[in-house]
């Protein structure tokens, strides 16, 4: 019930401000408003003000606004009323008008995110040096060794841990070039990441040193009983370094009542410390909360606005050499995700609380804005290239034209949809045992 909740109230507030955008401009320019649905299909909830019917509709994946005049087959009476019978300036105002403030939703939720403070990972601002590579990975394949500092993916410059994991993230199976630095030399390499997790985010097997410690020790727990005390940095499990959080909790839980020895780093010195995880559930725990090093501000109104106009920069710049890669190849179309994923996402997003939900929001409307302005006939993007080019060649292109152009972006649509719902599908466990082509 919390993911549907939550998709509903994420998906309506996205499609609410969407068609909100180009009916307020449409109102604002004269143009006659018929319809302002939230959703498609059978009328749920209708009521009319004036000459609008506002409508909840049964099918909750999208919403409209129906102005009078708004496609050349319509019934039209020349009136300055209709859509058509506007400019077209005035035109492209209420079709961008849409995709505009789903930009300036992402804008303000993520500034309103960024002010309840937020804590990552100090690594992730930090260059990408290696601090370990994992055994049988991509990187070790191709020699990349612990030490090195990665400069280049695809020949593009990562400055930091956050840059390379979002380069390398787009690439699984694909061949990608990397330039590393190693002792003053530079060394070019090939390599190939792997999908990992259910969307097919491509890894090396190389990680950054996030130097976990422990935050908390519960009294009376075998870590307790071993004397591990807070602010303990973990170095290794077993003669196995410790880099990431993730990397203890796994290495502990698989070893109930057996003996582990553990490298600690206390007060500069270097202590061996042997304590035996206790079965909790299915896994072994010793009693402990890990934690790592991490960057932590909390910005003003003014400054989370500027760093939330920043950061929606770089993720449109991400977003456009994302859908570029789908058509050099680079990036797998596994990667695109559908309602379901999105309902998925929405789901665990708030069961961890509303600023991971908010910042969820502000990525997905930032997405949908740009999505929107693709020029694909069909959607906003679509009409205003169509406007645009009516403008350039000084004529207005037929009737048959204009449906053939929006024929095909329906089909591109449909395409695009048959494709993100079928990749959510196939991240179900139980729905892809029924397909015998995935096994």
């Amino acid at each position: 019930m919390t993911t549907l909740l939550s998709f509903l109230f994420v998906l309506g507030v996205l499609i609410f401000v969407h068609e909100f955008g180009h009916y307020a401009v449409a109102k604002r320019l004269g143009v006659r408003v018929l319809t302002f649905s939230l959703g498609f299909g059978p009328k749920l909830l209708n009521v009319r003000r004036g000459d609008t019917d506002y409508c909840v509709s049964a099918i909750p994946l999208g919403g409209y606004v129906k102005m009078a005049g708004e496609n050349p087959d319509d019934s039209r009476t020349g009136s300055p009323d209709e859509f058509l019978s506007k400019t077209k300036w005035q035109r492209f105002q209420i079709l961008i008008a849409g995709p505009a403030m789903n930009l300036l939703l992402a804008v303000v939720v993520m500034a309103i995110v960024l002010m309840q403070g937020v804590e990552v990972p100090a690594y992730e601002d930090q260059p990408p040096d290696v601090a370990a590579v994992l055994p049988d990975s991509p990187a070790s394949k191709v020699g990349i060794r612990p030490g090195d500092r990665i400069l280049k993916v695809a020949e593009e410059d990562v400055l930091t841990w956050t840059a390379f994991n979002m380069s390398i993230g787009t690439r699984a199976n694909r061949d990608v070039s990397l330039l590393v630095q190693r002792e003053g030399q530079t060394i070019a390499m090939t390599v190939r990441p792997t999908p990992e997790t259910p969307y097919e985010i491509g890894s090396i097997g190389v990680l950054p040193d996030a130097r976990p410690f422990i935050r908390a020790v519960n009294p009376g727990d075998p870590a307790d009983r071993a004397g591990l005390k807070i602010g303990d940095e973990i170095l290794s499990v077993d003669g196995v370094r410790i880099l990431l959080p993730r990397q203890l909790s796994e290495a502990i839980s698989s070893k109930v009542d057996r003996e582990v020895d553990l490298v600690v780093r206390r007060d500069s010195q270097e202590l061996n410390i042997v304590v035996t995880p206790e079965k909790r559930g299915d896994r072994g725990l010793i009693g402990i909360a890990i934690g790592q090093e991490t960057r932590a501000f909390q910005p003003g109104p003014f400054e989370a606005i500027s760093l939330s106009v920043t950061r929606n920069i770089e993720l449109t710049v991400q977003i456009f050499k994302t859908v570029g890669g789908f058509f050099s190849g680079e990036t797998s179309p596994r990667q695109l995700m559908g309602p379901i994923a999105i309902a998925q996402l929405s789901g665990e997003s708030a069961q961890a609380g509303f600023v991971s939900l908010f910042g969820l929001m502000a990525l997905i409307s930032l997405n949908l804005g740009i999505l929107n302005l693709l020029p694909i006939p069909i959607l906003d993007g679509g009409h205003i290239a169509i406007i645009a080019l009516e403008g350039i060649t000084r004529r207005d292109f037929s009737v048959q034209v204009k449906e053939k152009m929006l024929l095909a972006g329906f089909v591109l649509l449909m395409m695009l949809m048959v494709t993100v719902v079928y990749n959510d599908l196939t991240r179900i466990a139980w729905i892809e045992r029924l397909m015998p082509w995935r096994n």
